[in-house]
């Protein structure tokens, strides 16, 4: 029999809820509006119930109410969607995507779980909505509709690097506990930290695939397919990411943990020589000795944030310095330092981007399981 069993809110295709079943919580109900998310969260989790419908609409929320109060769910775990909040988004005021937390609300006071998980990105703590034609911060309206049913966690910024993660990811989780419960559930205690190169530092090497076509690729780099078949002795998901060899030029001549936009030749540029405008973080090597930096949803792009292979120095057959995998991080590499299970069952008709896209939207799986662990314990 579960220990708990869930109801999950804004579930994007399951990243957090990848451990769920190994814990003995049982995730009964689920609901996400893109019918293509919805259709990957219900093939890989199979036994639970799917709704795919706009969570504002009242006839939706009403279904999910309805369920779930019949189904007993005494646990909701709720990511609305941050783009409105990131730091990697506009950040419009009042984005109409931060007042979603209305209808999260809405559904957990509705159906009264014993335990509450909202997460959503640090700038969630002074976002501000519009209440009752009242302007109000997202954590004072959470504590005004909700403090007199549950108590809230103390601290609620967290790191998933602190918590086994080969990631940075910085998140806002407020941690909920019905009143009339004696469980006190806030961040269990801090692991070491995992760096890139104990992560994924022993995986074999890869060479990107030219989009300028497989005879250029070839002619680059003369072990290509050496080298993918090996990745793919490891992972169907080790396999070359396509980029544009103008990039990957660049990044061949990119130090560890370095941009490239401070390459004195080999710079990021348009075709008539002019530098590339571009945030010091962009074209940058990632770094051995540290955990990744934050995972974001375009992080297939090499252009995109601290998202390139940290690579490895060599020397080439002109005498040139290099660095090998001028390239970004395979999609096995982003399930580890996601810390997703090595066997989470991808479906097969899901493409590199869209895979990359809702990885890059969720929060890492382990940082979950350690955070419902503590509560656990106490059960």
């Amino acid at each position: 029999m579960a220990i708990l069993k869930g109801l999950s809110l804004f579930s994007g295709v399951g990243i957090g809820e990848a451990y769920m079943n190994e814990l003995d919580i049982d995730i009964k109900i689920a609901n996400e509006l893109d019918e293509k998310r919805a259709r990957f969260y219900q093939e890989v989790y199979s036994d639970t119930h799917m709704i795919c419908g706009d969570i504002t609409d009242n006839s939706i929320r009403s279904m999910i109410v309805e369920e779930a109060n019949c189904e007993g769910i005494d646990f909701i775990i709720a990511t609305p969607p941050c783009q409105g909040m990131s730091e990697a988004g506009l950040r419009l005021e009042f984005d109409s995507r931060n007042q979603l937390i209305f209808y999260a609300v809405d559904v957990i006071k509705r159906v009264n779980p014993k335990f509450v998980f909202l997460e959503n990105v640090p700038k969630q703590l002074s976002t501000k909505i519009r209440y009752k034609n009242e302007i109000m911060l997202i954590p004072e309206y959470l504590k005004k509709e909700l403090g007199d049913t549950y108590r809230f966690n103390k601290e609620t910024l967290v790191k998933a690097k602190d918590y086994g993660v080969p990631q940075l990811r910085e998140r806002n989780i407020f941690l909920l506990v019905r009143n009339d419960l004696d469980y006190i559930w806030e961040f269990p205690k801090k692991k070491r930290e995992i760096t890139l190169e104990e992560a994924i530092g022993h995986l074999p090497s890869l060479d990107p695939r030219l989009r300028d076509g497989k005879e250029m690729t070839m002619e680059k780099f003369p072990c290509y397919e050496k080298k993918r078949l090996e990745g793919l002795k490891i992972s169907k998901w080790h396999y070359p990411p396509t980029h544009s060899w103008k990039q990957v030029e660049w990044m061949l001549h990119t130090p560890t943990g370095k941009s490239a936009i401070y390459n004195e030749k080999y710079y990021p540029q348009k075709l008539d020589g002019t530098p590339v405008k571009a945030h010091h973080n962009h074209y940058r090597r990632l770094k051995w000795d540290m955990p990744c930096r934050t995972i974001t949803q375009n992080n297939g792009v090499i252009s995109s944030l601290a998202c390139v292979h940290p690579g490895r120095e060599f020397i080439a057959s002109n005498g040139e310095k290099l660095y090998s995998d001028p390239r970004v991080l395979s999609i096995y590499e982003i399930m580890i330092v996601t810390s997703l299970p090595l066997d989470w069952n991808i479906p097969d008709w899901a493409g590199d981007s869209f895979i990359r896209n809702v990885i890059g939207e969720g929060i890492p799986s382990k940082l979950i399981k350690e955070i419902m662990i503590s509560l656990l314990e106490q059960m």
